[in-house]
């Protein structure tokens, strides 16, 4: 079948302001949806997969694989993946084969899917990903069936974006590698002890939450917290961003000041020192936020 191109649109206002909701994207995913296409919709962060207009399969560089997923959750093993990869290859399914030979038990697949989905469209909706096309008749490997209406793919991504500004609103540690900034003490959560034992400066959000199997988007909602909480800070940049991203930039309008021992650090840096993915340079300074209200809000969240 060719691949036929759709050119992707850009809206007048450029690139979407962190916490709003996307705004590059949904209008060709709108009219695809209308259209009940069929096929993949590739941004630079990543891809999403329609069938008959509904989004049924994500992937981005930036997300956790649902194999990572899979194999933490289940006793899938590595082999027994690339074995349904390949036996897909030839007969299309892997989500099918994986549930037929009792690999993976329905339900959990399911679940899988859907954390994995979403967390790989929050990096190709909420990100600058520059120009997108559409490839009618490309099929993801898994095969699913079961998709989601486009517009409630953004709105998921909107409420994360809304969620992580909340929590802190400096997007910088989110691309740029997480430093500790003191020695993990005994008042940490137990959630976040193993992130901050990997927060050496060297790895991203990303490969922390593929070292301990978790969403991406999850990771980034404690990595927010322990900022808030001035336990870790993003590490200078010494080479291209991550997965070809820019780091966000600061927020023009930072929270009032209050006394706090959390604070970003106050430095001007771009991903190899160029500028930052609206234009400016990140590395405005911010006061100390209220950290007891910051705590609260994440208590109120959990408990919703």
């Amino acid at each position: 079948m060719p691949d036929r191109r759709m050119p992707y649109e850009h809206p007048r206002d450029g690139t979407p302001e962190a916490g709003s909701a996307p705004r590059r994207a949904p209008s060709m995913l709108h009219r695809l949806a209308a259209e009940r296409a069929t096929g993949a919709f590739t941004r630079a962060a990543g891809t999403l997969f329609l069938v008959d207009g509904e989004v049924v399969h994500a992937e981005s560089g930036a997300a956790t694989g649902l194999e990572l997923l899979l194999t933490r959750c289940c006793p899938l093993s590595q082999a027994d993946w690339e074995a349904a990869l390949s036996r897909a290859a030839r007969e299309g399914g892997v989500a099918q084969h994986l549930v037929a030979c009792g690999l993976v038990p329905a339900g959990v697949l399911d679940l899988c899917r859907r954390t994995a989905l979403y967390d790989a469209a929050f990096f190709v909706l909420a990100t600058g990903g520059g120009a997108g096309r559409f490839r009618r008749g490309v099929r993801d490997r898994l095969g699913a069936s079961r998709g989601l209406p486009p517009t409630a793919v953004e709105r998921e991504t909107a409420r994360r974006l809304a969620l992580l500004d909340r929590i802190w609103p400096d997007a910088r540690v989110d691309v740029l590698p997480p430093v500790r900034t003191a020695p993990v003490g005994p008042t940490v959560p137990g959630r976040q002890l193993p992130i901050l034992r990997l927060a050496d400066g060297a790895r991203t959000a990303t490969d922390i939450a593929r070292i301990l199997g978790r969403p991406t988007f999850h990771l980034l909602v404690e990595l927010r917290r322990l900022a808030a909480g001035g336990l870790v800070v993003p590490a200078l940049p010494v080479g291209p961003e991550p997965h070809g991203r820019q780091p966000p930039p600061a927020p023009e309008h930072p929270p009032p000041q209050q006394a706090s021992p959390a604070q970003p650090p106050q430095q001007e840096t771009t991903a190899g020192g160029g500028p930052s993915a609206a234009g400016r340079r990140p590395g405005h300074e911010f006061p100390d936020p209220d950290v007891a209200l910051l705590r609260r809000l994440r208590d109120a969240l959990e408990a919703w």
